[in-house]
Parts: structure tokens; C-alpha cells; sequence
């Protein structure tokens, strides 16, 4: 403690900036349902005053009516969790195999000049193909099951984390690789040890955005063809001009969506404990 700082006087101060914190996050929490109610409201009242074509906007009222009849009564599909869990299924399987293949690869050819300078060419040529477009490509070579939902969520995720995978190996401190290898540290325990966790950074970051884009390859994939899932339902609901269902399996995405970051979050906070929090 400093000299000269009485201790009364410190922990008053620490009770205010505890109490100002919590007056933000309230503030904060105050402002997004503050938002949520405007939106919400605003296109439930255009909506009801026939400002916009309920018809093909539907209103909030209507969204959540139908998401109460698909837990219920089901969906032309089946139960509702049962489409939900499908589409999950293949996204989690999709984000495991392109999220390994991706840090790697990336840590492979990062630590590797050559082999570097011979992929780089054919990545950048396959990461400048739509991706969404080899959905059509998996629907008729692997069918209609999981296995081409898989395929396409394996692809979105895995340029994505390979790019960050490799960025951050070569941004590693080269310092501290020098020091290491002063040590007598080997190729092996430089990677494990130095150029892996300085890469993790990048690596989970990636995670975050990447966890979205096999969500996305999952549900493209149902919705180019498939028996069950979210895309199906979407793409059903579009072919009845349901504009409700289209909102609801929206909203049941971004429930979906939003559980997985927040898992995805406190894994980042449990493998870098280390790391500052920020201001």
C-alpha cells in the first residue's frame, strides 16, 4: 500500500468504483431491453396498423405464437428439439473437424517455411471459392443425410481458424523463440511451449466467429436438401409463405447461436486465466 493512504480512505474509494461498476452494468442491461422493447414494439404497432404487410413481415406476436405451436404440437418435421438437435449435431461435428484441421494446419505450415511456400497458392485458390456454393456439390456426392451438413460446416470453419492458427504462430515473439532455443530447447518444445500459447490468442478469438459459420454451413446445407434440421424447416416454411416460421427457426438459431458463445466464452476465460482483463 502506498504511504500515506489511510486505509479508511481506500476501501471507501474501493466501495465507490464497485458501486459505479455496478450502476453501468445496470445502465447497460437497462439500455439493451430498452432497445429490444422499441424494436419490438415499433414493429408489432407498423405491423398491426398494416404500416408494413404483416403478410410478409409477420409481427412479434404471430413469431412467438408459432414458436409456442412447434414446442407443442410439433413441426411438419417432427419436434421441434428434434430438428434442433440434428442441425446442432451436425454443427458441433463440423466445428470439431474444421477447428482441428484448421489449428494444424496452421500451426504446420506456420512453423514450416517450405511447406508454406508450396500451399499457399492451392489455399488461397480453395478460400476463394464460395464455400456456401460446395453445399449443391455435397447434397450429390454424400446425400441428403449428415454427412454432407458435416462436409460444409468442416469447410466454413476451417479457413477461418487456419488463418488465425498461422497468423498467430507467426506473430509469436521471436525473442523469447531465440531465448528458448539458447536454452536448448528443441523444435518440438519451442512449438509446445512458446509459439502454441502465444498462438492461442488468435486461435480462440477465431473460435468464436468460426462456431457462427458452421451454424451457417450446417443450416445452408438442410436447406439445399436434407430430411430434418433448421434449414428444412426454414426452407418449408418459405415454400408455405410463412413468414413467422421463417422469424421463429431464425430466433431459434440466435438462442442456439448465443448459448454456444457464451460456452465458448468461459472455455477463452478457463485456458487464459493469465491474460489482463480489459478495461
Amino acid at each position: 500500500m502506498p504511504a500515506g493512504i489511510d486505509p479508511a480512505t481506500l476501501a471507501q474509494v474501493e466501495l465507490l468504483a464497485q458501486k459505479r461498476i455496478r450502476q453501468r452494468h445496470a445502465l447497460v442491461i437497462g439500455l439493451r431491453v430498452a432497445v429490444l422493447v422499441v424494436v419490438l414494439g415499433g414493429w408489432e404497432l407498423f405491423a398491426r396498423l398494416k404500416w408494413i404487410d404483416p403478410f410478409f413481415f409477420s409481427m412479434p406476436s404471430a413469431i412467438f405464437d408459432q414458436i409456442i405451436d412447434w414446442f407443442a404440437n410439433g413441426t411438419s418435421q417432427g419436434p421441434l428439439l428434434t430438428q434442433v438437435w440434428v442441425t446442432l449435431e451436425e454443427t458441433i461435428i463440423g466445428f470439431l473437424i474444421g477447428a482441428a484441421g484448421g489449428i494444424v494446419c496452421g500451426i504446420v505450415l506456420g512453423r514450416n517455411k517450405l511447406l508454406s511456400d508450396v500451399f499457399s497458392l492451392y489455399i488461397k485458390i480453395a478460400n476463394s471459392i464460395p464455400r456456401v456454393v460446395l453445399g449443391s456439390v455435397f447434397v450429390i456426392a454424400l446425400g441428403l443425410g449428415m454427412a454432407s451438413k458435416v462436409a460444409l460446416a468442416v469447410v466454413m470453419v476451417f479457413f477461418v481458424v487456419f488463418a488465425n492458427a498461422f497468423q498467430g504462430v507467426r506473430e509469436a515473439d521471436r525473442y523469447m523463440i531465440a531465448n528458448a532455443q539458447i536454452l536448448g530447447a528443441s523444435r518440438r518444445q519451442v512449438t509446445t511451449s512458446v509459439v502454441i500459447p502465444s498462438a492461442l490468442s488468435w486461435i480462440l478469438a477465431s473460435l468464436h466467429v468460426s462456431f457462427g459459420f458452421a451454424l451457417v454451413g450446417a443450416v445452408v446445407g438442410e436447406f439445399l436438401g436434407s430430411k430434418q434440421g433448421i434449414g428444412l424447416l426454414i426452407s418449408t416454411a418459405q415454400g408455405a409463405f410463412n413468414a413467422s416460421g421463417v422469424f421463429a427457426a431464425m430466433i431459434v438459431l440466435a438462442v442456439v447461436a448465443l448459448a454456444a458463445d457464451y460456452l465458448l466464452t468461459a472455455v477463452e476465460h478457463r485456458l487464459l486465466k493469465w491474460r489482463p482483463t480489459p478495461t
